[in-house]
């Protein structure tokens, strides 16, 4: 794929498929960088409201500047078709990040919420409801960074709605209650969707699932939002509480503004929040339905009722005989018991219970088979491992170990395949350019090259590698890096007399100076017949950088081939 749009960005790859719009990774060969670009498929162009809902995402994302928000480049029309030319990141969306972790830890779920809400935050300000949050909406980069994307529905306070249905084509696993109900989205409608997201880094999991998107919107309008404490009970009652706030169901009682949401992720785990009580809200008819909330704890007893005890009348007597009595009951025993103990008579038996087989299942299986058997399977302290055979997802090994005997209650610990690994290939003597090729089989790895000046090894093969050792185990389901050292190719001028070669031929001899070439063809539609006929075809026309040039070739840079 060779494809120009306004004869700058070169489409190398597709990398993606919405609703409205295909994603392509491009060469921008007027500043030399990788760039992605979303372009509206062309059967849309001439829709009006899918054409205004692209028209709005471009101006809704022009209008923000946030490290987590993607940056917007460009947008514009080239022969009919509709583009934006956004940052390209490398790195994976959220929610497949959680479908390969589960639930995340806290410090690091309140870390990605920070960069979500602050996102959030600036979008506000500029009056820009986004509409669609959801974790498959942000982009995680190698280095923890988030960023926020697609404001396809995002809607400018005061702008005109598309249409009825439009309120609510956010997705809705993430759906506020009013959206569900055809209101207007406002900035809690958000918050919601923020709540919902927190929810699901801390529970690996989304709160409402049902074989209809119906039966979904109702679970959101009609059900609370079940306790992430429940699922994990080492989680402080402070980190529910802005789940809970959140995702309260009436829209006045959820947090005010996304900073209001921001200043409690601040401050969650700070030590003065360490025994907060858990928020509740509760439902009170007083000619008319009513919302009031309180924070209550386990031990909250002020909705008991008081029942005053009569206290008898205390009648002063000896209590001597009944010391002396108590005394010689308790020695009785005591006597009886080392007799029978001694004898054999008596073998004192404390009942136990034995560790089941729970290796080779997962996790939240094996959760309810401890419990049956009257064990806790220690959900919050889970050991993830790559093996060499055995599925992502189930148990490997357990302690105590399946069938040793414990007392009831005692805490089950498991270790979790965390997937098959693959042992790393050494590619000291490779071709960096193939090394790279090689390791393309693994989509999530990122592949990291830096030349380096050496007189015994031959240009662009790899001396070393890092980060990864070869025979290294890791796993190719998940974010990878490895850094691959190659001999630097020497600096070059770029040959005059290639203007006039035959493209393949002038390919060739580049290549063979050690240069990475890309062909370009050049747009003919605005030319005359006669102006056609005169062309040369086939040959170089012009490159970029210009003949003559200086050229040092580097990771992801090109010298590009114009020709007709």
């Amino acid at each position: 794929m060779n494809e120009t749009i306004a004869n700058r960005y070169i489409l190398t790859k597709h990398i993606g498929q919405g609703g409205m719009a295909d994603v392509y990774v491009a060469v921008d060969i007027i500043l030399n960088r990788e760039v992605a670009v979303k372009v509206l498929r062309g059967e849309l162009s001439g829709d009006p409201v899918a054409l205004l809902r692209f028209q709005r995402e471009a101006s809704a994302s022009t209008a923000l500047s946030h490290p987590n928000i993607v940056d917007i480049y460009d947008v514009g029309e080239d022969k009919g078709r509709h583009f934006i030319v956004m940052e390209y990141i490398r790195g994976k969306t959220l929610k497949q990040l959680i479908n390969q972790r589960g639930a995340l830890c806290k410090e690091e779920a309140i870390d990605i919420m920070k960069q979500l809400v602050s996102a959030t935050v600036e979008a506000h300000r500029k009056g820009i409801i986004h509409r669609d949050i959801k974790s498959q909406n942000v982009i995680v980069k190698d280095d923890g960074t988030i960023k926020m994307l697609d404001f396809g529905i995002a809607l400018a306070q005061g702008a005109l709605q598309l249409t009825q249905s439009d309120s609510v084509m956010g997705s809705v696993h993430y759906l506020a209650p009013e959206l569900a109900r055809g209101e207007s989205a406002t900035n809690q409608s958000d918050i919601y969707s923020l709540g919902i997201v927190f929810y699901e880094l801390l529970t690996g999991e989304i709160p409402f699932q049902a074989d209809a998107p119906v039966q979904v919107a109702l679970k959101h309008m009609r059900n609370e939002i079940p306790s992430v404490r429940d699922f994990n009970p080492s989680l402080p009652q402070s980190v529910e509480n802005i789940v809970i706030k959140a995702t309260v169901k009436n829209k006045a009682y959820r947090y005010s503004s996304c900073i209001e949401m921001l200043n409690d992720l601040n401050a969650c785990l700070l030590p003065k929040h360490a025994n907060d009580k858990k928020l509740v809200f509760t439902s009170k008819a007083s000619g008319g339905q009513t919302m009031a909330y309180r924070q209550v704890d386990d031990n909250d007893d002020e909705t008991q009722p008081k029942v005053k005890k009569k206290v008898p009348v205390k009648r002063k007597k000896s209590i001597l005989p009944k010391i002396i009595g108590s005394l010689i009951v308790v020695l009785t025993i005591g006597v009886i018991y080392m007799l029978v103990t001694l004898t054999g008579i008596l073998d004192p038996i404390t009942k136990r219970y034995v560790v089941p087989d729970i290796l080779g299942i997962a996790v939240t299986e094996a959760k309810t088979i401890c419990t049956e058997n009257s064990l806790v399977l220690d959900t919050s302290n889970v050991t993830y491992q790559l093996t060499d055979n055995t599925p992502k997802g189930q148990i490997i090994a357990v302690s105590p170990e399946v069938g040793t005997s414990v007392e009831k209650g005692s805490r089950v610990q498991v270790t979790v395949s965390s997937g098959i690994g693959v042992n790393m290939k050494n590619y000291q003597g490779w071709n960096v350019k193939e090394a790279k090729n090689d390791l393309s089989q693994y989509k999530n790895m990122r592949v990291l090259t830096i030349g380096e000046d050496s007189t015994d090894v031959p240009p662009g093969q790899v001396i070393r590698q890092e980060l990864l050792l070869p025979d290294q185990q890791f796993n190719p389901e998940t974010a990878t890096e490895v850094r691959l050292v190659f001999a630097n190719y020497p600096s070059i001028v770029i040959p005059f007399n290639i203007k006039g070669m035959m493209i393949e031929d002038a390919k060739t001899t580049l290549e063979s100076l050690g240069a990475e070439v890309m062909l370009s063809t050049l747009d003919t539609s605005n030319l005359t017949e006669e102006e056609k006929a005169n062309l040369s075809y086939g040959v170089v026309i012009d490159t970029s950088p210009a003949l003559g040039s200086a050229y040092t070739q580097e990771e992801g840079t090109y010298i590009i081939l114009y020709y007709y």
